[in-house]
């Protein structure tokens, strides 16, 4: 995993804190999993200038792995990965469930020729991305890395990961929550559940 400047990592983190993007309580995270802390990332992608800065730290950073196609998971990774696939200067393209399986819809095609730039908004447990990567390499296509804007815990994927800020989070599974054993009620924020 690459470092990122830690100075566009503060300005990140206040942009976040200043929006009240990073919320307390009790939640139901998209994963699954339970949490005290929740990052709600609309916060950040309801601003396009906000996007445009961090899609440019991203894209920034990921032209030496020479990408020639982002990929981001629907619905709330479309926006992020339109920009940074702007700012790189290669097509867009999404990955969205049909019958709950996550796969190319709407025309979109990957090939041998192209490498891949997955790109996530927020990452937990990093199953979203690993469902992008599936469907990206199922198609024939290569992944030249993986870019993260904001990352709860440490995930592996295998692939050089760019990771522009690590707000570390806490989250249990449902059976040893210690929110769920005082009480605390439950919040489901997530974008994953209808």
């Amino acid at each position: 995993m690459r470092s990122e400047a830690p100075q566009f990592a503060d300005q990140l983190a206040g942009e976040l804190a200043r929006r009240g993007a990073i919320v307390d309580g009790h939640f139901r995270l998209s994963s699954g999993r339970h949490s005290g802390r929740f990052i709600q990332k609309f916060r950040m992608l309801e601003d396009p200038r906000l996007v445009e800065l961090v899609a440019r730290a991203i894209a920034d950073r990921a032209r030496v792995y020479e990408p020639t196609v982002v990929v981001s998971a629907a619905v709330g990774g479309i926006v992020l990965g339109y920009e940074v696939a702007r700012q790189l200067g290669t097509l867009a393209l999404f990955v969205e469930k049909e019958r709950d399986v996550p796969a190319l819809r709407r025309g979109f095609r990957l090939g041998p020729g192209d490498r891949a730039l997955v790109v996530e908004d927020v990452v937990t447990t990093g199953l979203s991305i690993r469902e992008v990567i599936d469907v990206v390499r199922a198609a024939g296509a290569s992944i030249g890395a993986v870019a993260i804007v904001v990352q709860r815990e440490p995930v592996d994927f295998g692939i050089p990961t760019i990771v522009l800020l690590e707000v570390p989070v806490e989250s249990y599974e449902p059976a040893d929550c210690p929110l769920c054993a005082r009480g605390v009620p439950l919040t489901d924020p997530g974008s994953r559940r209808a």
